[in-house]
Formats: structure tokens, C-alpha cells, sequence
């Protein structure tokens, strides 16, 4: 019986030590549901946010790229307060614009994030990617927050760091 024991606390912590990562569904946002174009407010105050994203990064020299998932969260601080995305424009290392997101604007509610994922296999931006956000948002409402999160892992080595928007106004 004892050893029925060990063995069962031996299966189970084998099966709780494992460090391997789960594999979620990706989902992505749902923009047609988010449409705010017929519920906008005309006495919107309105901005532009510029937020670096890096598809791939340098390793080691010019000639090795590794490829980077990024996650771009678009954040309202607002406890009360609704704020609307215009537009979302992403753009490469060489400036030329390689996708819009929004072809209307789109709500965010008060203290929700939005997440956009770049791929790991999407490195159409490059090493000097980057998004511009419109925004609109009541005159006391706090501005929208943007940042981009991007990780790799290899084997055992992992790599992350994030950056943040900054105002272009």
C-alpha cells in the first residue's frame, strides 16, 4: 500500500512540474462589434499616439534576425469614461504602411484593454515597425494608453521587453 502511495505522490508531482505552455486559441477582436461610428460624440477631444513595434530584432549580427510575437495593448484608464479608436494604422522599417485595422471607429469601454497579436511568422514590419492610433475621448477623460509587449523563446532562452506609446500632438 505504501507503495501505491509514493508512487501515486511521485505521478502527480511529475504531472505538476512540467513546464511546458499551453496552447490557447488566439482570438481576435472582433472590430464590426466594437463599430462606434454612428455613436460618437461631436464634442470629442481627439489625439495621435506613436507606438514602436519590433517584428524581429538583431542577434548577435546584421545577418541573423530572430522573430518576435507582439501583443499591442490599446488600454482605457478611464473608470467611466468610453474612448474611440479612429484609426490604427501599422507600418514597416521602410515607413510604408502595410495594414489598417479600422476602417471606422471602434469603442473601447471604461477599463478595458484591446489586444492586437502580430504573429511570430508575421515579420512583414521588420526591426523598425510602428503603429499610429487616432483617438477621441471626453474632455476629462484620461488618454488612452498603448504599448506593445514582444517575446521570443528558443529552446530555454526567452527574450521580452515592451515599449510604450508617446503622444505625437
Amino acid at each position: 500500500m505504501r507503495n501505491i502511495l509514493v508512487f501515486a505522490v511521485m505521478v502527480f508531482v511529475a504531472f505538476a512540474c512540467r513546464n511546458e505552455a499551453r496552447q490557447l486559441p488566439v482570438t481576435k477582436v472582433n472590430w464590426e462589434a466594437r463599430n462606434a461610428a454612428a455613436n460618437i460624440p461631436d464634442s470629442l477631444e481627439t489625439g495621435s499616439t506613436y507606438l514602436s513595434v519590433y517584428s524581429q530584432i538583431y542577434s548577435g549580427s546584421q545577418e541573423r534576425l530572430v522573430d518576435l510575437t507582439a501583443t499591442i495593448s490599446i488600454r482605457n484608464p478611464n473608470t467611466t469614461e468610453t474612448l474611440f479608436i479612429n484609426t490604427i494604422d501599422y507600418y514597416n522599417t521602410k515607413g510604408d504602411r502595410i495594414r489598417s485595422y479600422l476602417s471606422y471607429p471602434v469603442f473601447i469601454l471604461p477599463m478595458e484593454t484591446v489586444e492586437i497579436i502580430i504573429q511570430h511568422n508575421d515579420n512583414e514590419g521588420g526591426t523598425g515597425a510602428n503603429i499610429i492610433f487616432d483617438w477621441g475621448k471626453a474632455a476629462t477623460a484620461a488618454d488612452p494608453v498603448f504599448e506593445a509587449v514582444m517575446i521570443s523563446t528558443y529552446g530555454q532562452i526567452g527574450l521580452s521587453f515592451v515599449t510604450q506609446g508617446i503622444p505625437l500632438d
